[in-house]
């Protein structure tokens, strides 16, 4: 299992809490990610938003590719993956622009592509938002354009979105034949351009059995695709971890307690123009991206159990939020992933 975790570019990631004592500064920031670097935190995941999708739209929100371009200057292990939406960029800029930062990070710099779901924001920052398997369609063609000018000397694309002519692209990335691409997504199309065009797979929040019967899916359309195997399997998840039980339900309640606000502007246009699996709740939504359904919740040596459990379940990375989250990703790395590298061993030992 590797852990990564969400960089706190919107001040936390919990709606019905105002304050959650982590502001969205590039300081902050850069001190969660040089923290969770010496902690051994393997991957960090810069969302891409113009709008502040957690506390409400008229709040403060970070830029991802600018944020990640100065933390891939101060950080020298951490892999750092960014979002990047096609709706909202140019593909042969969007080439050089990775390719550069991947030199910046030596080699560290990998893309989660998402296709949007958000009609306001794309309104508010004129991007043309089109209908759902039409967004897929501009995706397949960006990261058609994006490979072919990380891999050939000169590359030209006449496509239905996109047009360049014999363009070239040098320095090429560091990493080949390409940065690594994740996406995630849960409709048909989604699935169809991932498993054609991406390398990794990711998922929000999970139960068990969900993580383990969408990534048995996700790898017979690969290898119905004729691709090799996907690199990796990753998951989102909210981790309230505790000295007991009791404490971490309480939190638990805490948290979920819906309070309706301006933060949940965008629940509509997600839950509407997103073909999701699982029917989406309110409570669900007041924490990011589905985060509880993993039920990270609970003393460390149920937490770790429960991290095992995904991990035979076809999981190997885990994008972890929490708040406050400097503290917690602290709280995690001490007391969690020393359990779960004792349960391995338990049942190595046991046979």
């Amino acid at each position: 299992m590797r852990y990564g975790f969400w960089l706190p570019i919107f001040g936390g990631w919990l709606r019905n809490v105002e304050d959650e004592k982590m502001p969205p500064t590039f300081n902050y920031a850069k001190q969660v990610i040089q923290s969770a670097e010496k902690w051994g935190y393997d991957t960090t995941l810069i969302a891409e938003l113009y709008l502040n999708d957690i506390k409400g739209t008229k709040e403060d929100s970070i830029e991802a590719w600018s944020t990640a371009a100065a933390l891939a200057a101060v950080t020298e292990k951490i892999e750092i993956m960014t979002a990047v939406r096609p709706v909202f960029h140019n593909p042969a800029v969007t080439a050089k622009m990775a390719a550069n930062i991947d030199h910046i990070s030596n080699g560290r710099f990998t893309l989660n592509v998402v296709s949007g779901w958000w009609a306001e924001e794309a309104k508010q920052y004129g991007a043309e938002f089109t209908e759902h398997d039409a967004r897929y369609e501009r995706t397949e063609e960006f990261l058609e354009v994006l490979k072919g000018l990380w891999t050939e000397e000169s590359f030209s694309y006449n496509g239905k979105f996109y047009q360049i002519e014999n363009t070239k692209l040098s320095p090429k990335p560091v990493q080949r034949p390409n940065p690594v691409l994740y996406a995630g997504g849960e409709s048909d199309k989604g699935k169809e351009v991932i498993s054609t065009y991406c390398d990794a797979y990711v998922m929000h929040g999970h139960t068990v059995e969900e993580a383990r019967q969408k990534i048995n899916d996700m790898k017979e359309r690969r290898k119905h695709a004729g691709k090799e195997p996907l690199q990796s399997f990753g998951m989102a998840a909210y981790v309230i971890c505790r000295e007991t039980e009791e404490e971490a339900l309480r939190e638990l309640e805490r948290i979920t307690t819906v309070k309706e606000s301006d933060a949940y502007a965008g629940f509509q246009d997600f839950t509407t123009m997103s073909q999701l699996e699982q029917q989406v709740k309110l409570q669900d939504y007041s924490v990011s991206n589905r985060g509880l359904r993993p039920n990270l919740v609970g003393t460390p040596q149920q937490i770790a159990e429960q991290i095992i459990a995904y991990e035979e379940a076809g999981v190997d990375l885990l994008l972890l939020q929490c708040s406050p989250q400097l503290e917690e990703l602290e709280n995690f790395a001490k007391n969690v992933m020393p359990k779960v590298d004792e349960w391995k061993k338990a049942l190595l030992n046991n046979g």
